[in-house]
């Protein structure tokens, strides 16, 4: 199948990648000349594991292409993704500009039936606009175009969006056509052959789908982060209370484990989004407030151990970070927790030496405004003279780090665990103390 991909971004590249490997011909368009110029170079714009080896192999045997003419790419395909960002407005509602400029673009050039999917997260209505903008546009050239409407929201993890495009889980699609089923059921055959992973539904129901999948998986982060918080307090372990709770299979262990909250491109947008459209209706989204409130409160529980252990103003102090993006496998800093913390101590007056294996030249740009930052090249030297050691993303190059190391190159044997990597008694052994969330210090004396 001939199938085009609108917007080269991570959703584009990654959902175009993984139909061109087997076996479709996939081209994929971008108005950005340089992101276009670049990927045919083979220069991949983002981190995500094994893409740059899925765009390489498929564009050299000619299944991938690029291009930034909008009107090539919709004679190109016979299904056509719109696969453009939908950042949140200044009331958190998503921006649908470039969602329906696309629509516009497909209205003017559109001569032959196509079945245009949003693949982009958007909120419970946007089908309808992107019909109506195509329709409009066609009406203005006084042609008649059949065309379908699909929602096929997508689900994918950053740092694991691979194997979640090859192996979903589930595969949603809205329609309120039977037109399109067919072509839909075709183009994702290769990934539904050990059973049928379709779900098809209504285009509202399906729109409505997405956003109520994030925002369930963000309510249990922050509600394991306020239980966190709670333990804390009572002097309980949240990391023996995550093993009880997630041991009834009600409740499980997925995203039950507690931090210094959630970021990435998707949950706050998303549950903004979802917020801001139960607004429109006259409905307050009390939980939905509740766990936005709470994330962005948590971004600042390592910060507040800094301050707790050193004091308010903390001039003169130095830190080391560990992990910058978001989360790990990804070079995506977009709402990362670190980008906050790093902000707030730099404000009181800190100095901060910061280390990510991918996401550094992310985080130089976004934190350029940030007097007091720096970057090292490694694990080790950022802790080199530094009051304490701040663990903010969980890479595997993290998770057994040579603690004497770590030691004898702090100048306060201080180390603050924002995602509870560390064993406790472990850390305490090398004679450093250990402040981390939801479990009690384990300090030297």
């Amino acid at each position: 199948m001939q199938v085009t991909i609108v917007g080269s971004g991570y959703v584009g590249l990654v959902s175009g990648a993984c139909l061109a490997d087997v076996g479709n011909h996939v081209l994929c368009m971008d108005v950005d000349p340089g992101k276009i110029d670049n990927l045919k170079s083979g220069k991949i714009p983002i981190y995500e594991p094994g893409l740059e080896e899925l765009i390489t192999t498929n564009s050299s045997e000619g299944r991938l292409i690029f291009t930034t003419d909008l009107d090539e790419a919709v004679a190109f395909g016979e299904a056509i993704f719109i696969a453009v960002g939908t950042p949140p407005d200044k009331d958190g509602a998503a921006d649908l500009q470039h969602v329906l400029a696309v629509a516009r673009g497909i209205g003017d050039t559109l001569t032959e039936y196509r079945v245009i999917i949003n693949k982009s997260t958007v909120p419970v209505g946007t089908a309808a606009k992107v019909r109506s903008e195509i329709q409009s546009r066609l009406d203005v050239r006084g042609v008649q175009v059949e065309f379908s409407v699909v929602s096929n929201p997508e689900f994918l993890k950053e740092g694991a969006a691979i194997e979640d495009f090859l192996k979903p889980d589930r595969i949603v699609i809205g329609t309120d056509d039977d037109k399109p089923r067919e072509l839909m059921r075709e183009l994702y055959a290769p990934f539904n052959r050990s059973h049928d992973r379709l779900l098809f539904m209504d285009l509202l129901s399906a729109e409505l789908t997405k956003y109520a999948a994030n925002a369930m998986l963000a309510t249990k982060i922050s509600f394991m982060n306020e239980l966190a918080n709670i333990a804390e307090r009572v002097g309980a372990d949240i990391e023996t209370v995550r093993v009880g709770i997630g041991s009834d299979p009600r409740i499980g262990y997925h995203f039950i484990y507690p931090g210094c909250g959630y970021g990435g491109s998707c949950f706050p947008k998303d549950v903004q989004a979802l917020a801001r459209t139960a607004d429109t209706t006259g409905y307050e989204p009390k939980l939905l407030n509740a766990v936005e409130a709470v994330n962005h409160a948590q971004k600042l529980s390592l910060v507040e151990k800094v301050v707790s252990r050193f004091g308010e103003d903390l001039t003169g102090y130095h830190f080391a970070v560990w992990g910058l993006a978001f989360k790990p496998n990804t070079d995506d800093m977009r709402e990362a927790p670190s980008t906050v913390m790093i902000r707030e101590l730099c404000g009181r007056g800190a100095t901060v030496c910061a280390f990510d294996p991918v996401a550094i030249d992310e985080a130089r740009d976004l934190l350029a405004d940030v007097q007091g930052v720096t970057f090292g090249s490694d694990l080790y030297n950022v802790i080199e003279g530094a009051d304490a050691l701040l663990l903010v993303t969980e890479w595997k190059a993290f998770r057994s780090p040579d603690l004497r190391r770590i030691h004898d190159g702090l100048r306060t044997p201080v180390v603050f665990d924002g995602r509870n990597v560390f064993d406790p008694e472990m850390v305490r052994k090398q004679g450093l103390d250990y402040y981390s969330i939801g479990r009690r210090p384990m300090l030297l004396s």
